[in-house]
């Protein structure tokens, strides 16, 4: 490969890692094609994005992006592979799922809102982290709740109210 070829993929492996805020740091060395085409399948299928790179050239394009991945920097060597995406827990999710046919990928290391995470270990934790929209789901959950209560306790002070006014009407009567 050309000095200027390499230029141009660091050039845009360090504009994907600007675009991305979600890193994941793979190992799929020895899958067979077959294998790979479905991990590639699946993770077109889930919004992922997963690219073959060379561990020099992601370290220079981490570099040269405005984010620390300097806690990553160990985990670059052997056979490397990124999978980006916009949902902070999609590629540590798939991972597991692909892993119940498949003892790959394995996660070498992760940047997950301004965080580093090593190690396969890792995934776990990182499969249990909320993604933005649960969050949200989880915040509006949380406040319709006392709405609820409150719109349920008028309903049943009305039927309250009216029984009481009914029965009353009727000893009258």
């Amino acid at each position: 490969m050309r000095k200027e070829e390499k230029s141009q993929l660091i050039d845009t492996l360090t504009e994907q890692l600007q675009a991305s805020s979600n890193l994941y740091i793979t190992d799929i060395s020895n899958l067979n094609s077959e294998v790979t085409s479905k991990l590639r399948r699946l993770c077109f299928k889930k919004d992922v994005k997963l690219i073959v790179v060379k561990n020099t050239l992601l370290r220079k394009a981490m570099e040269r992006s405005e984010k620390d991945f300097s806690g990553l920097y160990d985990v670059l060597n052997g056979a490397t592979s990124i999978m980006l995406s916009e949902v902070n827990n999609e590629p540590a999710k798939l991972i597991k799922e692909f892993r119940k046919t498949s003892d790959k990928p394995i996660l070498k290391g992760a940047f997950v809102e301004e965080m580093s995470f090593l190690g396969d270990k890792s995934l776990d934790m990182l499969v249990s982290i909320k993604s933005k929209n649960e969050l949200i789901g989880d915040i509006i959950l949380a406040l319709k709740s006392p709405a609820n209560n409150v719109i349920s306790a008028l309903q049943s002070g009305g039927h309250k109210l009216r029984g009481v006014i009914k029965t009353l009407s009727e000893r009258e009567a």
